[in-house]
């Protein structure tokens, strides 16, 4: 006796609901036998630490999911000049021309202006303190509903930590040795400075040394020791500035088209989820465990001198950046929605960590 499972199958389908039943199995494992092929750009270069290669990074990112996934699903890495630009991460993903980008989300502030909260805010909250509130504290949910009406949706993926302030081609003693400056710098620190009369470049990374070294700009700011020193920054200018102010924390942005995302299983789902998250951890203490070596490097081998920003350069930029966020959050209801959510967790936060993570720092 000979067993059509298909004619059994159809018969029992046409005539029970117990056929219902019996193929629901079928049907659960021809989905978890699909694979995925997806396509991710980039906003950084080829070889680029932290932002393309290395622990937590985007393409670990891609292997973590394809391990994870057994294979299901696979993620073809393309970093920027690939297949499309540098800042052309935002319009790819939005029409569905690939399914994914990896960058930061203060790209996009020329489209979505409350997008910026979401990579790092002056004067904000550092690395734990915006993790606590994109995960606890309603930040990714207002990250959500902001992307869907462009057809997107985003997740952390990873993070510098604090960030230097930058490097200057003469010491910074006032504020108004800022005023006519040209500097590369992103996001609402970029807004900040142009109040004090600085004339703001948004450059991609590998666009930085070049024009600094030829003194198209005069300042640039880009991550932290390590990644700063490979670009070569310490040969176009001397002197580096730190205090964080600008980027206290800087989250990387893993974009994806909503459609895509909807359209994978749950399982898949969780998966892109867990490795976003592991890379965020990972990627943050990378950071922390090759910056000290490469500031000493650069200090003691390069001639660079490091130092804080001056108190009063400090203060004059934080009351810029509070009138600055003010304004921002009048002129767009989203802005003001997102605005209020940081700031409330923020000031919230600030009372833990004075009591926690700043009396451990001044032992």
């Amino acid at each position: 006796m000979t067993f059509d499972r298909r004619k059994f199958l159809g018969a029992a389908l046409a005539t029970s609901t117990a056929g219902l039943v019996m193929g629901a199995p079928a049907i659960v494992r021809a989905e978890s036998n699909k694979t995925y092929q997806w396509k991710m750009t980039n906003a950084y270069g080829p070889g680029s630490p932290f932002y393309v290669e290395g622990p937590g990074s985007p393409t670990d990112f891609c292997r973590k999911v394809e391990a994870m996934s057994g294979g299901r699903m696979k993620i073809q890495h393309f970093a920027a000049g690939e297949l499309i630009p540098a800042l052309e991460g935002f319009n790819a993903v939005a029409s569905g021309v690939v399914e994914m980008n990896a960058g930061n989300a203060y790209f996009w502030a020329g489209k979505i202006p409350a997008a910026q909260y979401f990579t790092t805010v002056p004067f904000g909250m550092n690395t734990q303190g915006m993790n606590a509130w994109l995960y606890h504290g309603g930040g990714l949910e207002l990250w959500h509903e902001l992307y869907a009406p462009k057809g997107l949706i985003a997740f952390p993926m990873g993070n510098t930590g604090v960030q230097m302030t930058g490097w200057f081609r003469k010491p910074i003693n006032t504020v108004e040795d800022l005023k006519g400056l040209k500097m590369r710098i992103p996001g609402l620190a970029g807004k900040v400075y142009a109040e004090l009369g600085v004339a703001v470049r948004l450059l991609p990374g590998g666009e930085i040394f070049p024009t600094l070294e030829r003194g198209v700009i005069d300042a640039a700011e880009f991550v932290g020791p390590y990644q700063d020193r490979r670009l070569g920054l310490q040969k176009a200018a001397k002197y580096y500035y730190t205090t964080g102010w600008h980027e206290p924390t800087n989250v990387t942005e893993l974009m994806i088209n909503k459609a895509a995302w909807e359209g994978l299983p749950e399982d898949l789902q969780a998966i892109v989820k867990a490795a976003a998250q592991a890379c965020n951890v990972e990627s943050q203490a990378w950071c922390e465990s090759v910056n000290a070596e490469a500031l000493n490097d650069l200090v003691d081998n390069e001639g660079v001198t490091a130092q804080p920003l001056p108190d009063t350069v400090v203060a004059r930029l934080k009351e810029v950046t509070e009138k600055t966020l003010t304004d921002m959050a009048a002129a767009d209801p989203d802005t003001a929605r997102v605005h209020e959510s940081f700031m409330a967790f923020r000031d919230q936060h600030k009372e833990w960590a004075a009591v926690s993570e700043k009396t451990f720092l001044a032992l």
